[in-house]
């Protein structure tokens, strides 16, 4: 016989199971395959993509010049890529049942907030500030006008609805996770 899982004091119905399953593994699999993959690769010496990141113009030369904290960070990055797919799956599999809720959901929520944030662009980039370089209405010295509309045009389009999605998922992932019942 198939032991239900009962959570909340009551069984899952047909529609919040898939839900739940369906945010864990969306929020896993965008984690390690779009930042994860992307962060090991750099980690690993890997150059595409670096001359494009939104960041300062010193960011930017040190993530090309690959300095040993870049590196540093990428790896720090990719272990908390992994921490994170862990997470998301922790809300849907039995060996997840074992930690609890709030040490998996508020982790979750600031995660996903501060994703959505960054991509609307209050916390630099995002999809505001890189609208309001493209249009002028953020002045930006000649030197540097070229390379700051390309990096808005990259950001806007890769970017920011990487990280909106990605926020989103997270988001989804904290709501359904089910409340643990009292022991």
């Amino acid at each position: 016989m198939k032991e239900v899982e009962v959570l909340d004091g009551r069984p899952p119905t047909r529609r919040t199971l898939p839900v739940r399953r369906w945010a864990a593994y969306a929020t896993c699999t965008w984690t390690l395959a779009g930042y994860g993959t992307l962060k090991l690769y750099w980690a690993l010496g890997g150059s595409a993509l670096t001359s494009s990141a939104p960041l300062p113009r010193s960011g930017r030369e040190e993530l090309v010049a690959q300095t040993p904290s870049t590196m540093a960070g990428h790896w720090i990055s990719v272990g908390l890529v992994l921490l994170g797919a862990l997470a998301a799956l922790a809300t849907v599999q039995p060996w997840g049942q074992v930690l609890p809720r709030r040490l998996l959901t508020v982790p979750m929520w600031i995660t996903g907030t501060l994703m959505v944030l960054r991509a609307w662009g209050a916390l630099g980039f995002g999809f505001v500030g890189d609208a309001m370089v493209l249009t002028g209405v953020l002045h930006v010295d000649p030197p540097d006008t070229a390379i700051a509309h390309h990096l808005s045009r990259v950001d806007l389009l890769l970017w920011s609805p990487y990280f909106l999605v990605w926020g989103l998922l997270w988001g989804a992932t904290a709501w359904a996770t089910p409340r643990r019942p009292a022991p």
